[in-house]
């Protein structure tokens, strides 16, 4: 007797790919058909490199160190800034310094500060969002009220109050807080970890209802072994999402308190500083660059990190596409 194989559908054949695919492989091919997000991909690995080899870069370029003063480049009739020159490829500000070179280093600060905070804020997010959902009860009141609080605090307010503090020489809290980076990556992780505990505390909400969960408690799994095996791994994904959102947020904040003065101070290279320091002199016909190129240096990778952010989301959460 012959038998007649079956014929499948296109629709079918397609189910039967995608179900043949790992999920890393589904991720990838999802990421890849959006080709903004990846330039957007590119434009960040090229700006890691260049915070990365910031010094060589400077000094291939042939340009000073960014807390160079070169009185030289500035006017002789009345000290102004200079443009673009050969010697200083983006010009100099008003006290002579290269704008390349703030510009180059200052990719160093931003990243390094909105990486360092956007892992500190990750990491409390998940332990504290985790532990209230899990527990429930007076353990998850107390935290969401805490957390509360904390949303509802002005954070730059904050910000200035420590920056203030810490002005004089011996810094502040008895000399164990000092102005620079960490206070900047304190108070930023300070202000982000309150949204990304929200959202893990609704996530584990809804996991330890199901019916994994409930399989290996009933299999005497302890709560450790429950958070860490079975419901931390399914946070992977929104967590990756939200941290990929929220870190260009943080750039942005560590320039905002730079560009008030109570961020990374000089002569550390900010970009919020640049900023800052260009915006007296730029209505004159002289020194439109000292703000330009810092400033669309901070708006290309901000652009940049939320273009990456959103192809992230759409490549590990096809549902959400519109």
């Amino acid at each position: 007797m012959s038998t007649v194989a079956p014929v499948l559908s296109a629709r079918d054949e397609e189910r039967v790919a995608v179900a043949a695919r790992s999920p890393f492989e589904l991720f990838w091919q999802r990421l890849r058909s959006d080709r903004v997000a990846l330039v957007a991909l590119g434009f960040v690995g090229l700006l890691v490199l260049v915070a990365l080899l910031a010094p060589l870069i400077v000094k291939l370029a042939g340009a000073p160190p960014p807390d160079k003063l070169s009185p030289d480049a500035l006017t002789p009739s009345f000290g102004d800034p200079t443009g673009p020159s050969s010697e200083h490829p983006l010009g100099v500000d008003g006290a002579g310094r290269d704008i390349l070179s703030g510009v180059i280093y200052g990719a160093r600060v931003s990243l390094g500060v909105a990486i360092a905070a956007t892992g500190s804020a990750v990491f409390a997010g998940v332990l504290v969002g985790t532990l209230a959902a899990y527990h429930g009860g007076w353990i998850d009141t107390i935290i969401s009220r805490t957390l509360d609080v904390l949303l509802a605090f002005p954070i730059l307010l904050l910000a200035v109050g420590l920056a203030s503090a810490c002005s004089f020489h011996d810094g502040g809290c008895l000399g164990f807080i000092h102005p620079g980076l960490t206070v900047v990556i304190v108070v930023i992780a300070i202000a982000t970890f309150p949204y990304v505990a929200r959202l893990v505390r609704g996530q584990v909400l809804s996991l330890r209802e199901k019916e994994f969960v409930e399989a290996a408690r009933s299999l005497g799994a302890s709560d450790r072994r429950i958070i860490v095996r079975h419901i931390l791994p399914n946070l992977v994904a929104p967590i990756i999402v939200y941290a990929t959102l929220v870190l260009p947020q943080n750039v942005l904040f560590e320039a905002a308190l730079s560009f008030l003065g109570v961020g990374v101070q000089p002569p550390t290279p900010s970009w919020g500083q640049m900023i800052a320091d260009a915006v007296p002199g730029f209505g004159s016909d002289t020194a439109w660059w000292t703000l330009v190129f810092p400033g669309a240096a901070l708006v290309l990778t901000v652009l940049a990190f939320n273009l990456v952010g959103d192809g992230l989301h759409d490549a590990l959460d096809p549902r959400s596409r519109r």
